[in-house]
């Protein structure tokens, strides 16, 4: 892979952290009182699908969000119960570059949904999960766990 190549990715990585970091933090002054959990139906139970991207109305408003940021990093995203997100990546996602992006979405997850644990769990492009981030509410700390 060539310089420009790998400066490329790296500096992609890096717009996306920014922007994720930023967006949700000038969002989060603006955004709405979570509405109540009203459950999002799919098309056919059990079969996966694109079709909603969380179980309650402001989780997929959010899974929306970040797939349609993350500038074609993530291929899919959904909230469920308003404190776990899974991600799909994209093959564009360095295996290097991975903890940061589960950090920067355990950010700004938690800015729009604050004041409880959070978990944000990231699956490789073949939906295998590999990173389980942890974020902690009292500790204010986000635990790593990679998948074996």
């Amino acid at each position: 892979m060539g310089f420009f190549q790998q400066s490329r990715r790296w500096l992609t990585t890096i717009a996306l952290v920014i922007l994720l970091t930023f967006t949700t933090a000038c969002s989060a002054a603006t955004a709405k009182e979570p509405q109540a959990a009203r459950p999002i139906q799919t098309a056919q139970p059990g079969s996966y699908g694109q079709l909603a991207r969380g179980n309650s109305v402001v989780g997929q408003d959010f899974g929306n969000w970040v797939v349609t940021t993350s500038q074609g990093l993530i291929k899919d995203a959904y909230v469920r119960d308003n404190n776990k997100l899974g991600v799909v990546i994209s093959s564009q996602v360095r295996p290097t570059e991975v903890k940061d992006l589960a950090k920067s979405l355990a950010q700004g997850f938690h800015k729009n949904f604050p004041n409880q644990d959070l978990t944000v769990l990231v699956y490789a492009p073949d939906k295998k999960l590999i990173l389980t981030a942890q974020y902690d509410e009292q500790s204010k700390q986000v635990q790593y766990q990679s998948a074996s």
